[in-house]
């Protein structure tokens, strides 16, 4: 976020879309919709959140009112599906330079229509400074709230709801970002905000946090030494030079005083032993860029000291840094993780903040919201209206910025229900969801991207035709287009934006999309049509499953189950077979598969382990829709009720390719029980219950579950854990360890995958886990 010249600045009469590259309403979106403000004015930069509600269209699906008729129509689809207007929360956070405020507040002004809200929340030193401006502009009355208060506020709240919001900075690493799993239990931890001086903090709780120390060396320290020496008057240009500079011209290091008798003392050469040393010597002027990082080291290298010293002081393990000194800047977060690495002897972690820059705001937000309790939700990153994280150092002029560079967004929906750790995960603070980290293999990256790219025409068409009757689905489906397409490139070249990079966030990241350009579930239809097909054949499925002796049943189960997780419209091998073959089904599915021994094969001690007595209770992710769910799914719980064991069947909250939902389970569930009576006493007796994932992505993360179903896992006992599908199975989950017996199984639908897996299109992945005694 860089300030500039009063030629690229514009003054504060410039009209708001003379001074931006992006159409203000790209900027602050919603705003017709804002409910509540708060605003964070430092001494350059602006932050404003506001929270705000959205119309968007969701599918819903409801069993046919056969009240009046003699009995269903053999051609009748199994439910309705209508799509109706629904409102959800979202909070806006933008960031933009103080030199915009005055047009940016115009621009509100004009564009509020339905605040309830008479104050805004201000922090930050400029809430003073530009009080009068705002009440005049927005005619809401100006609530100042304390500065560190709002801080830790914020910063719990992002620590919490955004699985990877912290990162460690490794400067030769590729990519140097390296994102950290949400632990838990995020306190006790130390915070050090870089201001014009140093304030560090220790966060005990929620509520219970202490200023320990701080310095009054900080970023005004180097914004003031750096003008004095450069005459540099810009923050953000002094960044710039300092990042083309070379320290080792104007410091002196150990080398210079010790030459090479600096191994014997167990020093490394390159040690900075006195900063600008050597300018008191040298007869010479020396560059503004060469100063400039001599400068920012020293500064660096004293906070970090500091906090290495608080840190061991207080018994703690994690410091996170945030303030406007940072601003993501790759040469500050290096010296500081160099110095803490130095200081502590690698035993303190150095941790930064992807929206470092927004904590104040949030914490003022909060602040103002306490009736509505927002921590009483989970609130989800909106990858579709967010800008994500940029590793190239602020840039002084305006004519070298990106599109949108002065301006900085982030969007958090507000998620139906909280969200927690699965009970029986093994280790939660050690758990990661995903496979394979993309921004970490650079080969699987290269392939990954490319097949979104590939499949988007086929998601474009996809979305048109499930809305037949709307006039604009083209148009809405080609700003889908253009919005992903955009979003791939930005991860082309800077695959850490939106955290770690996997799978799972571009599928994410292109639900998002499509639900923005409301296409809430392009798969409706198809799964519509694949439930009603399938069950018709769950009957004559059951009585060949019945007519068999139970050895053979529980291989035919489980290979039913996998030639049910066959039928997945996110796989382009199956998309084409199923365009090109409609008859394609459930027989021919079991063709496909491979044959044993599979490619992971734990099927041998399966069938032992069902040899003894039965489980507890069984706790299954379903996947797909149709023969996936119905022909696959309900005939092995089916049997494990047979057996005795209790099942919970969670599904997915919302749409996702056509992955089966929770209210489309409760219909087919419902049609199941009228033609099966083991279903329909379990289903009666509770001894099957359907709950919902809190979730909704082809992929699951364990570590954000819904509550409800995390209450009843822990309530029933499950000692089974069942996760089916790529997706869930291979994507995410593949190594993840649990507290009980657990069933991992997939087919492999990716040739590429396949390959990487030693196996090939089709293959077969049946793991069965038991956990270590």
């Amino acid at each position: 976020m860089a300030e500039c010249g009063a030629s690229g600045s514009g003054s504060s009469g410039d009209s708001l879309d003379k001074s931006i590259t992006l159409p203000p309403d790209e900027i602050f979106r919603n705003l017709e919709n804002a409910k509540r403000f708060a605003i964070d004015i430092g001494g350059s930069l602006t932050k404003l959140a506001y929270y705000s509600t959205v119309q968007h269209k969701v599918a819903k699906v409801r069993s046919f009112d056969h009240s009046g008729k003699d009995a269903e129509q053999d051609h009748e689809p199994p439910y309705e599906i209508s799509v109706q207007e629904e409102v959800t929360a979202r909070l806006h956070f933008v960031k933009f330079e103080n030199t915009y405020i005055e047009a940016c507040l115009d621009f509100i002004k004009d564009h509020l229509v339905n605040t309830e809200t008479k104050v805004i929340q201000a922090t930050g030193g400029g809430a003073y400074k530009f009080k009068d401006l705002i009440e005049e502009k927005l005619r809401l009355k100006v609530d100042k709230e304390d500065v560190m208060t709002c801080l830790i506020k914020g910063c719990n709240f992002v620590l919490k709801n955004i699985p990877h919001e912290a990162f460690v900075y490794q400067k030769d690493s590729d990519p140097e970002f390296r994102f950290q799993t949400n632990h838990p239990n995020i306190f006790p931890y130390l915070l050090v905000n870089i201001g014009s001086g140093v304030s560090i903090v220790k966060v005990e709780t929620e509520d219970r946090f202490e200023w320990i120390g701080g310095s009054s060396i900080g970023g005004g320290t180097f914004w003031g030494l750096g003008a004095l020496l450069t005459k540099t008057k810009k923050f953000d240009e002094l960044l710039h030079l300092a990042s083309k500079g070379h320290h080792t011209n104007v410091d002196m290091l150990v080398q210079d005083i010790y030459g090479g008798a600096h191994e014997t003392l167990g020093l490394s050469g390159n040690l900075i032993a006195s900063s600008f040393g050597k300018s008191a010597t040298a007869d010479r002027e020396f560059s503004k860029e060469d100063m400039a990082k001599s400068l920012l080291h020293m500064i660096s290298n004293d906070i970090g000291q500091l906090a290495c010293l608080y840190a061991r002081l207080h018994c703690l393990d994690r410091v996170y840094f945030g303030g406007f000194f940072i601003r993501g800047h790759p040469v500050t977060m290096r010296t500081i993780t160099y110095s803490i690495n130095f200081f502590s002897k690698g035993e303190v972690q150095a941790l930064f903040l992807r929206h470092e820059g927004y904590l104040g705001a949030i914490g003022a937000f909060l602040k103002g919201a306490e009736q509505d309790n927002p921590n009483q939700y989970s609130w989800g990153e909106n990858y579709a209206g967010s800008s994500g994280l940029r590793s190239s150092p602020p840039e002084p002029c305006p004519s070298q910025r990106t599109r949108g560079g002065a301006f900085d967004l982030l969007e958090m929906d507000r998620l139906e229900r909280p969200l927690v750790n699965l009970p029986l995960l093994l280790d939660p603070s050690s758990y990661v969801p995903d496979t394979v980290d993309l921004t970490d293999d650079a080969l699987a990256r290269k392939y990954w991207l490319s097949c979104f790219e590939e499949a988007l025409d086929g998601v474009v068409k996809r979305a048109v035709a499930s809305q037949p009757g709307s006039v604009d689905a083209a148009e809405r489906a080609e700003k889908f287009r253009q919005k992903y397409w955009n979003k791939l490139q930005t991860l082309r070249h800077q695959p850490f934006a939106y955290g770690t990079l996997t799978v799972r966030s571009l599928l994410d990241t292109r639900e998002h999309c499509l639900n923005e350009f409301s296409f809430p579930d392009p798969y409706s239809k198809v799964k519509q049509r694949e439930n009603g097909v399938a069950l018709k054949c769950f009957q004559r499925v059951i009585r060949s499953l019945d007519a068999l002796g139970w050895e053979e049943r529980q291989l035919a189960l489980v290979k039913g189950l996998l030639a049910g997780n066959v039928f997945d419209w996110g796989a382009k091998a199956v998309s084409d077979v199923l365009e090109s073959d409609p008859q394609f089904g459930f027989e021919e599915a079991k063709r496909k598969l491979q044959e044993r021994p599979w490619l992971v094969d734990s099927y041998s001690k399966w069938l032992q382990r069902l040899k003894g007595p039965p489980h507890k209770c069984a706790l299954i992710f379903a996947d797909n829709s149709g023969v996936d769910v119905i022909l696959g799914v309900f005939p092995f719980v089916r049997e494990l009720l047979s057996r005795g064991t209790e099942v919970i069947l969670a599904c997915n909250s919302g749409p996702a390719l056509n992955d089966v939902t929770y209210s489309e389970s409760l219909i087919v569930a419902e049609r199941i029980a009228a033609m099966d009576p083991v279903i329909h006493s379990a289903l009666r007796e509770e001894r099957l219950l359907l709950m919902q994932t809190g979730s909704s992505s082809p992929c699951l993360d364990l570590s954000r579950l819904d509550k409800g179903l995390a209450m009843l896992v822990r309530e029933r006992g499950a000692d089974l854990v069942v996760i089916e599908g790529m997706g869930r199975a291979v994507h995410t989950n593949y190594y993840a360890s649990l507290r009980c017996e657990s069933l991992k199984l997939a087919v492999i639908k990716n040739s590429w995958l396949a390959e990487r897996l030693g196996g090939r299109l089709f293959s077969v992945i049946f793991k069965y886990e038991v956990p270590a005694e």
